[in-house]
């Protein structure tokens, strides 16, 4: 039987939205719950530097008042590094950022700074953090991410989900690359998990590949909660990654 696989839920967009006009509604922390209730895992929140979306206040009500594992996906600067230590959520993902970004780009540079990088790992994992790194789906960089004592990666599928919107060969490409890299990983003995990009559409064969144990999604989600709500929008995300994980999907669309 194949290993259930988990979905992490990312609010960031809900706070986008109240931030639009400001005030206090839509509530990323109502959103949450409502996620909670329809199946969700756990609770993504990216505290960017810029404060775009999520707020402080949001991760530190989010660390008081969901049940359910949080992940703060943070930059490595010494800001983030402080915050998470004092809200001390159950993990942190490490992410590039760059201010002028519309979203995530790309995955985190492992050789930038290593030194540095080993350093905020055993940091964040002595205050208790499961600690992921956000990164490209090669083999190279799962083991430059075992090296540096990180537990988790948390493969990029930006690519396969921009390849699939006009060029299937691109996307099976993309898609053996990330199986590539997650048989890679887990053979290291690294927790694979996954997201950027992933809908209800292209969802079932990134589900599929049995050494990924969790899915990160977010904006899709948002999206369709706009016209079906969110309970249900996770209900049917839920309901194709167990048509995938159970090999009920094909690759090719």
């Amino acid at each position: 039987m194949p290993q259930p696989l988990r979905l992490g839920v990312n609010i960031d967009h809900v706070a986008t939205l109240r931030n639009a006009r400001g005030g206090f509604y839509p509530d990323p922390v109502r959103a949450a719950h409502e996620a909670i209730m329809a199946g969700a895992d756990g609770i993504t929140a990216h505290l960017r530097e810029d404060r775009r979306h999520i707020r402080d206040s949001d991760i530190e009500r989010l660390k008081r008042q969901i049940l359910t594992p949080l992940n703060f996906e943070m930059a490595t600067t010494d800001e983030m590094i402080d915050i998470a230590r004092r809200v001390r959520p159950r993990a942190a993902c490490l992410v590039p950022e760059k201010r002028e970004e519309r979203t995530t780009e790309g995955g985190l540079d492992l050789h930038a700074s290593p030194e540095r990088l080993a350093a905020v790992i055993a940091a964040l994992k002595e205050a208790g953090m499961r600690v992921s790194l956000f990164v490209e789906p090669e083999p190279a960089i799962m083991e430059a991410a075992h090296r540096l004592g990180a537990p988790v990666v948390e493969l990029h599928t930006g690519a396969y989900a921009e390849a699939g919107l006009e060029d299937p060969e691109r996307e099976r490409a993309e898609l053996d690359r990330i199986r590539r890299a997650a048989a890679h990983g887990t053979s290291l003995g690294l927790e694979v998990h996954a997201g950027h990009g992933l809908t209800e559409q292209n969802v079932g064969p990134v589900a599929a590949i049995r050494d990924i144990v969790e899915l990160n999604i977010g904006h899709a989600l948002i999206g369709a909660a706009i016209f079906v709500g969110l309970g249900d929008a996770v209900r049917a995300m839920r309901a194709e990654m167990e048509r995938g994980r159970a090999g009920l999907v094909s690759d090719a669309r």
